[in-house]
């Protein structure tokens, strides 16, 4: 089987899949985070190389004042977790997005997951904090034009590959699978230059009920696809 080496996944229907059992939506997320453990052990497993998740987004601010403190709570206890993790598995962490928004004891707990696991070579876990890829590019694009009015960079060398190297996810690869939980079917400012030829994956279980076999069922309908590159098909 063709495992992809990048897998990016939109962690959604945690509110609704707690609802539905006639709890809190903050049981949901709490769920949510303990299944996010799993897959990356599960993915890891399978040979999977890299793996993104959309964890908080620019647009979650405008949920209920109590509902992002949660998240904000779970994220930092999450994060104490992860470094123990990243040190177990040999997993690097980085955080996608723009962190400056969140509080300053998370930035720090970001900043220090991400230097302690910096030394580790094996699985590479990607999460999206305060991101938003339309707000990625911007700050891309002014970090590029600060380095075009400095002399670093002459506009006329700008490429694919450089303005890619602007990116929250520079020296990562594009991702080959990028799955969506709950049911939805677009891309919610996840990924958008990334994810231009990745092959898209939608399935109706919420993302606590997402386990080991369904993400193997992603990447075996992954394997049926007809990939193709300027004409040609992908061995």
């Amino acid at each position: 089987m063709n495992i992809p080496q990048h897998v990016a996944i939109i962690l959604d229907g945690n509110g609704r899949w707690a609802k539905s059992k006639g709890m809190p939506r903050n049981y949901g997320h709490t769920m949510g985070a303990k299944n996010v453990e799993k897959i990356c052990d599960t993915a890891g497993h399978m040979g999977i190389k890299y793996l993104t998740v959309y964890a908080f987004s620019t647009e979650n601010w405008g949920r209920p004042e109590g509902e992002v403190e949660e998240l904000m709570r779970l994220l930092g206890s999450y994060m104490k977790t992860c470094l123990r993790t990243a040190k177990k598995n040999n997993m690097r962490v980085r955080v996608l997005g723009d962190i400056t928004r969140l509080s300053p004891t998370l930035q720090k707990q970001i900043r220090e997951l991400e230097e302690v696991s910096s030394q580790y070579d094996g699985f590479n876990f990607q999460i999206a904090l305060n991101y938003g890829s339309r707000d990625e590019m911007i700050r891309a694009m002014k970090n590029m034009y600060r380095d075009v009015a400095l002399g670093k960079l002459a506009a006329e060398d700008l490429t694919e590959d450089i303005f890619a190297g602007y990116l929250d996810t520079r020296d990562i690869p594009d991702p080959d699978l990028l799955i969506r939980t709950s049911g939805e079917q677009r891309l919610s400012n996840f990924l958008l230059w990334q994810s231009a030829y990745s092959e898209f994956y939608f399935t109706p279980l919420p993302w606590p009920d997402f386990d080991e076999a369904e993400l193997k069922k992603a990447v075996m309908a992954y394997n049926n696809r007809d990939r193709r590159f300027g004409g040609l098909t992908a061995q």
